[in-house]
């Protein structure tokens, strides 16, 4: 799909769902990676991952059209257009917009530490870190007794 069948696309939808004209521009944008597209204040223009069409169906690019144009109208129509307005939370239930967009392949998966190190205070609290600890300057959070380290816990591989 190109920019002029994006820009094309937007238009439909906007008059089909909004009775109104989107008289912006709508283009790809590749630079985007966690989120399905982004409205622009400033200009007033969308900007659409191109993800969504190229490892999602039509239905949810669509899906991403009717989240940003609710940004849009509402935007310019001077009401609320935030994610946290109770208006645009109706106002996206209304058109069947997508409230989030599905995680892409390029999104980045956040790991969980694999390795952890257990120490013991003499009142037998423990504390779990992922960082050594010099055990002559700390002491228990929960009592303040002296801590020594007492094991490691290996998670994974």
């Amino acid at each position: 799909m190109t920019d002029s069948e994006l820009q094309a696309l937007v238009e439909q939808v906007s008059l089909a769902d909004f009775g109104r004209p989107f008289v912006h521009k709508a283009t790809f944008n590749r630079r985007l990676r966690t989120t399905g597209g982004r409205y622009v204040l400033q200009t007033h223009n969308l900007e659409i991952n191109p993800l969504m069409i190229e490892e999602f169906d039509e239905q949810n690019l669509i899906g991403v059209i009717k989240h940003e144009l609710v940004h849009y109208h509402n935007h310019i129509q001077g009401l609320p257009y935030q994610h946290k307005d109770r208006y645009f939370q109706t106002e996206l239930q209304r058109i069947a917009g997508l409230r989030y967009a599905p995680a892409t392949s390029k999104a980045k998966v956040r790991k969980q530490p694999k390795h952890y190190w257990i120490y013991t205070c003499k009142n037998g609290h423990e504390i779990y870190r992922q960082r050594r600890l010099n055990e002559l300057r700390y002491a228990c959070g929960k009592c303040g007794a002296p801590i020594r380290l007492t094991g490691e816990l290996k998670i994974g591989d």
